[in-house]
C-alpha cells in the first residue's frame, strides 16, 4: 500500500468518516451533546459527592450550592470538550475542503480542548492539565516506540519515580511557611512526617519521654490483664518500644524518638494504610462476587496481591527516613540535598507496586511545583496561559490518537472515550486513513474487542 505524506490530502467527507450514521452534521452534534451530557453529569455527579464526602461533616448550605454549580460547570465544560470537537471537524473540513493527518483530529481536537477548559473554573484547569498531560505522556511514548524511535528500559518507571521523588523531596525539606505551598506537600508530610522539613534551628536531643519511662517494668508491674498470654505479650511490646524509643538520635534529627524506632513505626504505620486502602477496595468493587463466592474472600485477602500498596508505602518511608539519619550521622550536617541519595534509595520500595500512572502523575505533579516555586522565587518567567495550553495540546494528542493509532493509547481512556461518544468513536469510519500506513481500521477493530462492546449504532452503518 501506498503511504501518503502527512500533508497529503485524503479526500474523504465528514459523512463518511465523522458522522456516516447520519447525514446531517448538527444532528451528530446534538445527538453527542445529549449523550454527552448524560455520561458527564453521572461522572461528576460522583467526583463532587466525594469531594463532600472526604470533608467528614455535614456540608453547609453555602457548600452545597458551590458544589451544584462545581457540577455543572465541569458537566458543561467536558460536555462541550466531547461535542465541539465533532462541530470543528466539519468545520475544518468544509473550509479546507479535504482532511489530512493533522486536521483530521488533532487540530480540531485542540481548539476544542481550547474552548472547553476556558469553561471551567481556573482552581481545576492545573488538575486537568495534570491528568491528560500524564496520560499524553505515556501515549506519546507508546508512539514513539510503535516506530522504533524509541525503547523501552525494564523497570522503567522506578527510574522516572525515583528521580521524581528526589526532587519533590528536596522542595518539601526546603520547603518553609513563607514560600510555595501546594497540597502534594501535605501527601507527603503524612508520609514522612514534619520531621524532614529543614527549620532555621534544629530541635535539641531529648530526654526520654513520659511514655516511655511508662514503660518500665517496675512501672507497669502493677497493671493485670484477665488473660496472662495477653498480658505478657503487652509487656514485651511496651518493654520493646521503650527500648527503641530511648535508643539515641543524632542533635540534627528533629523526630521525638530514636532513629531506628522513627524508622520503624513510620514504615508500620503507612504500611497499615496502604494494606487498609486495599482491603477497603477490594470490598467495594468486588462485594457482589465475595456476596455470591464467600471462598473467594478468603483467597483473596489472604493472597500477595493484597500488601503490595502497603510494602511500597511502608518501604518507601522506612528507607526514606532511616538513609536521612544515617546521613546526618555520617556528615554530622543535614542538608536539603540529602533528599537526593534519600529518595533514590527509597524508590526501591516502588518495585512492590511498580505503575507507570503513578510514576508519571508523581514526574508532571513535581515538575509543576518546580515550575510554581520557580516563578514565586523569581528564577522563571510566568508564561500566560500555559496550564490551558498545556491541557489542549495534551487533550489534542489523546484526541488524534484515538482516531488514527488507538492501540498507543491508554485503554482506560479509549473506554472512556468510548462511554462518552455513546460508542461512536467506534462507528467513525477511518478507512481512508488507513493510506497513512498505521493500519488505522486493523487497529479500531481490536479495540472494539478490547471494549468488549458493540457500537450503539452498528446497525445503521449497513
Amino acid at each position: 500500500m501506498q503511504v501518503l505524506s502527512k500533508m497529503t490530502p485524503v479526500p474523504v467527507t465528514c459523512l463518511e468518516y465523522v458522522h456516516p450514521w447520519t447525514q446531517s452534521c448538527t444532528v451528530a452534534t446534538a445527538e453527542l451533546m445529549i449523550v454527552g451530557v448524560q455520561y458527564c453529569l453521572r461522572i461528576y455527579a460522583a467526583v463532587y459527592a466525594l469531594s463532600l464526602i472526604m470533608r467528614g461533616r455535614i456540608p453547609t448550605l453555602p457548600e452545597l450550592k458551590k458544589t451544584l454549580r462545581g457540577w455543572l460547570q465541569s458537566t458543561v465544560f467536558l460536555t462541550t470538550n466531547a461535542f465541539s470537537y465533532s462541530i470543528m471537524m466539519c468545520s475544518i473540513r468544509r473550509l479546507m475542503g479535504n482532511f489530512n493527518f493533522y486536521t483530521v483530529s488533532y487540530v480540531p481536537a485542540f481548539v476544542a480542548a481550547l474552548i472547553a477548559i476556558m469553561l471551567e473554573r481556573s482552581s481545576r484547569r492545573a488538575m486537568l492539565a495534570l491528568y491528560v498531560s500524564n496520560v499524553a505522556t505515556e501515549t506519546m511514548w507508546n508512539i514513539l516506540q510503535s516506530r522504533g524511535l524509541v525503547k523501552s528500559i525494564p523497570r522503567g518507571e522506578i527510574a522516572i519515580f525515583g528521580l521524581a521523588t528526589s526532587m519533590l523531596m528536596y522542595c518539601y525539606r526546603k520547603n518553609r511557611q513563607e514560600t510555595y505551598r501546594d497540597s502534594m506537600f501535605d501527601v507527603v508530610r503524612f508520609a514522612i512526617g514534619d520531621s524532614e522539613v529543614m527549620k532555621v534551628a534544629p530541635v535539641p536531643a531529648e530526654e526520654p519521654t513520659p511514655a516511655a519511662r511508662e514503660t518500665n517494668p517496675r512501672i507497669s508491674k502493677g497493671r493485670k490483664h484477665p488473660l496472662p498470654f495477653i498480658q505478657a505479650v503487652l509487656q514485651a511490646y511496651l518493654q520493646l518500644t521503650g527500648r527503641l524509643k530511648a535508643m539515641g538520635k543524632h542533635k540534627l534529627c528533629r523526630h521525638r524518638h530514636g532513629c531506628l524506632y522513627d524508622t520503624l513505626s513510620s514504615g508500620a504505620r503507612m504500611f497499615s494504610v496502604g494494606l487498609g486502602i486495599q482491603v477497603v477496595m477490594k470490598m467495594v468493587l468486588q462485594m457482589r462476587k465475595f456476596i455470591s463466592r464467600p471462598a473467594l474472600m478468603r483467597k483473596t485477602f489472604l493472597s500477595k496481591e493484597i500488601a503490595r500498596l502497603g510494602l511500597f508505602l511502608g518501604g518507601f518511608t522506612s528507607i526514606y527516613k532511616m538513609s536521612s539519619c544515617l546521613l546526618r550521622h555520617f556528615t554530622d550536617s543535614d542538608s536539603p540535598m540529602f533528599a537526593f541519595p534519600s529518595g533514590l534509595l527509597a524508590s526501591v520500595a516502588f518495585a512492590f507496586y511498580s505503575d507507570k500512572t503513578i510514576a508519571l502523575y508523581i514526574m508532571w505533579k513535581t515538575l509543576q511545583i518546580t515550575y510554581n516555586w520557580g516563578i514565586e522565587k523569581g528564577y522563571l518567567p510566568r508564561v500566560p496561559g500555559f496550564t490551558v495550553l498545556l491541557y489542549a495540546t495534551s487533550t489534542a494528542l489523546l484526541f488524534h490518537a484515538a482516531t488514527i493509532e488507538p492501540e498507543n493509547l491508554r485503554p482506560s481512556y479509549w473506554k472512556f472515550l468510548h462511554s462518552i461518544s455513546g460508542g461512536r468513536i467506534c462507528v467513525m469510519d477511518r478507512s481512508g486513513f488507513d493510506v497513512y500506513g498505521l493500519d488505522t481500521s486493523g487497529q479500531i477493530r481490536r479495540m472494539m474487542e478490547l471494549c468488549k462492546t458493540e457500537p450503539i449504532l452498528q446497525g445503521q452503518l449497513s
